[in-house]
């Protein structure tokens, strides 16, 4: 009995931060209309706008350029599509702020870009030369940081597609950009639109990279209506619009996927010839994958190396601290956060109940909300409770933000390693005498050594590069690397900024090169 409740309660306590906003909002004084009437006539028109634009253009950006490069590697044939393969996931280890702050650096008035070709076209002044710090800035900055979710769903749906339907367009004489429209891009639409739903997530939930370009959108007028002007009420309502249009998200990849049916390929299926390019198109096959990587990931990389490497500021005492406060934090959640979603998943494994399962699917679900939401769920939460005094700002509440954030990623990766142990292994031992209890310390343990490093190194890094949620609930004079890299670039100081940056840059490495070798296995 304790092993169906004790879940279920801790699903519920990752839950509440969600719980305490729809309470906030349901309270008399938010449903008052005021503040929202108020909302309505002045900024909440101008927010929901820029985030549609910016979430329309995200959507064409990622599509595109993911669609497009997962074609090219899965059926094509073409010099340094090897390295291509795994090289085009770079970018999920650059978090979008940081790229941000590299390319503002970059093609600004004053970064060499500009002044090279002020110097070479003789005037004083570009014009025409469009400003980063813009919401078209910033849908080519999260295009280019969130285009791997597409790329990674859609090559893997490109694989698996049967090859008798590419014989089928072979034979009638359909060349391969002739069965990709077709066929191939039809069959991956599930693909596409869960890729897609998971980039427009992580767009609409952004506050770093457009907070530094100075777009308006529903996240930063969370943080305005909160820290800026004090209004409580006006941050609950804008978070539950925000938190609406995740959801809206969600039900929308959800429904992609339920609406449509697809037959189902076999492994004898995976093996496919594919095209062999030469000369032109072998090129422009080569430069359509290399543009995403480089600009995703070498180009910003080189430019905060650059920044890091000729700054006076080096590797100093404060550099230290701020190196210390996050590994402590990410180590903490890291190890706390492996520890539940083995728990979580070896008690739905051994329940086998409906309910087990539907707790660990509301744990998964913070994933899908904001950090600034989450911030602002916590501290409404520990208003109502009447202890906002006792944990607010306290390192023991952004643990607990961070295990409501990110123990989906954990969870999802323990049970996917569960997955692959046989039952009737757990029937044999348990026909021996063993306990469960036993059971999972004797045999599921040592079986899942791999599933529980890459669950806690993926919450590790997920934590490294946190930013919303930190900002607004870390203790006093306690910063970590990606709040003082925002707070540096925000005071126009990259230069400080560059080695925190680069820092969660090679953090973000470590989950890449598990993905990029576990594909290389394929």
């Amino acid at each position: 009995m304790r092993l169906r409740l004790t879940p279920i309660l801790l699903s519920l306590i990752l839950a509440l931060p969600i719980l305490g906003i729809f309470a906030a909002l349901l309270s008399p004084q938010s449903t008052s209309g005021d503040v929202l009437s108020h909302l309505i006539n002045t900024v909440l028109p101008s927010y929901a706008g820029t985030t549609l634009l910016l979430a329309i253009g995200v959507a064409i950006g990622v599509a595109s350029m993911g669609i497009i490069t997962a074609w090219l590697v899965a059926t094509c044939d073409f010099p340094g599509k090897r390295i291509y393969e795994w090289a085009l996931i770079l970018p999920l280890a650059m978090p979008t702020y940081v790229m941000a702050y590299a390319y503002t650096d970059f093609f600004q008035f004053s970064g060499p870009v500009q002044s090279f070709l002020r110097d070479l076209l003789g005037v004083s002044r570009l014009n025409w030369f469009p400003d980063p710090r813009s919401v078209w800035g910033a849908v080519c900055i999260l295009s280019l940081a969130l285009y791997p979710y597409v790329y990674l769903l859609c090559r893997t749906a490109f694989l698996e597609r049967s090859p008798r339907l590419m014989d089928a367009a072979r034979t009638l004489g359909a060349g391969p950009w002739s069965a990709f429209w077709q066929v191939a891009l039809p069959m991956a639409r599930p693909a596409t639109m869960a890729g897609v739903a998971l980039a427009l997530m992580e767009a609409v939930a952004d506050y770093g990279a457009v907070s530094y370009f100075g777009v308006q959108t529903m996240t930063t007028g969370i943080y305005r209506a909160w820290l800026g002007m004090g209004d409580r009420i006006a941050a609950v309502q804008l978070s539950a619009a925000l938190l609406g249009v995740i959801f809206l998200l969600l039900m929308i990849e959800h429904a992609s996927r339920r609406q449509m049916r697809f037959a189902a390929t076999g492994q004898r299926f995976r093996q496919i010839m594919p095209w062999r390019l030469t000369g032109r198109k072998a090129f422009w096959a080569s430069l359509a994958c290399a543009l995403p990587m480089f600009f995703g990931f070498i180009l910003p990389v080189i430019i905060m190396a650059y920044l890091a490497l000729t700054s006076e500021e080096a590797l100093n005492a404060r550099y230290w601290s701020w190196l210390a406060n996050t590994l402590t934090l990410s180590t903490v959640t890291a190890i706390l956060a492996v520890v539940i979603a083995v728990w979580l998943a070896y008690s739905a494994r051994m329940a086998r109940g409906g309910l087990q399962l539907l707790a660990n699917r509301m744990v998964s679900l913070g994933y899908a909300v904001p950090g600034a939401v989450l911030a602002v769920g916590i501290l409404i939460l520990l208003a109502q409770l009447d202890i906002a005094w006792l944990l607010s700002g306290s390192f023991f509440i952004l643990i607990y933000a961070y295990l409501t954030r990110f123990l989906s990623s954990g969870l999802q990766t323990v049970e996917a390693g569960l997955s692959k142990i046989t039952p009737s292994m757990d029937a044999s031992a348990m026909s021996l005498g063993s306990g469960k209890l036993e059971l999972l310390t004797k045999i599921h343990l040592p079986l899942l050594r791999r599933s529980l490093l890459t669950a806690g190194l993926l919450v590790f890094v997920d934590v490294m590069k946190e930013l919303p949620a930190t900002l607004v609930l870390r203790p006093f004079n306690f910063d970590t690397l990606a709040v003082i890299t925002f707070q540096l670039a925000s005071d126009e100081r990259l230069a400080e900024a560059a080695w925190p940056a680069l820092t969660i840059v090679l953090a973000g490495l470590i989950p890449v090169v598990i993905l990029s070798r576990a594909m290389s296995k394929d």
